[in-house]
């Protein structure tokens, strides 16, 4: 819930900068100078980027999210089994251990989107980000095949 909130008021709180900041393209737009409508245009191109970054990452969260909850609901979340520092810290070596289980599950079942799901957490747990989000989205990806081969009956 904790996450939630914090990305709800990250996101507003973008929102609202990309607001202003495109208020302040168009100011510079309206001026009429060649310079002005150079930077204006130039200052209205962020926030479309931004909004687009936005929307990307909230909706790999609202997928990533869905296969969870489906995931909690077959009861196959991956157990934490990682060993912790006294302040808490996965312990490194644990994670190694732990990600090198996913990453043979993975390879014995590479269709399987629950072993990428596991195999995405084993990622972040192991403190490789890119990879866990690469490992998610092939994980959502082969959700959202399943679902629809199951809905098309070519399942």
């Amino acid at each position: 819930m904790r996450a939630k909130l914090s990305y709800t008021a990250s996101a507003v709180a973008l929102v609202f900068y990309f607001v202003l900041v495109g208020d302040r393209g168009i100011l510079l737009i309206a001026d009429g100078r060649p310079v002005t409508v150079a930077f204006g245009v130039a200052v209205l191109v962020l926030p479309l980027i931004g909004a687009w970054f936005l929307w990307r990452t909230t909706q790999f969260a609202r997928a990533a999210g869905r296969l969870s909850r489906e995931l909690e609901a077959e009861g196959g979340l991956p157990v934490d089994e990682l060993v912790r520092t006294p302040s808490g810290r996965i312990d490194r070596d644990s994670a190694d251990a732990v990600f090198a289980k996913r990453r043979a599950e993975t390879e014995a079942a590479p269709e399987d989107w629950r072993t990428w799901f596991r195999l995405a957490v084993a990622y972040f747990d192991a403190r490789d980000t890119p990879r866990a989000r690469k490992a998610m989205q092939r994980a959502i990806a082969l959700h959202d095949g399943e679902r629809a081969a199951a809905r098309d009956g070519t399942a």
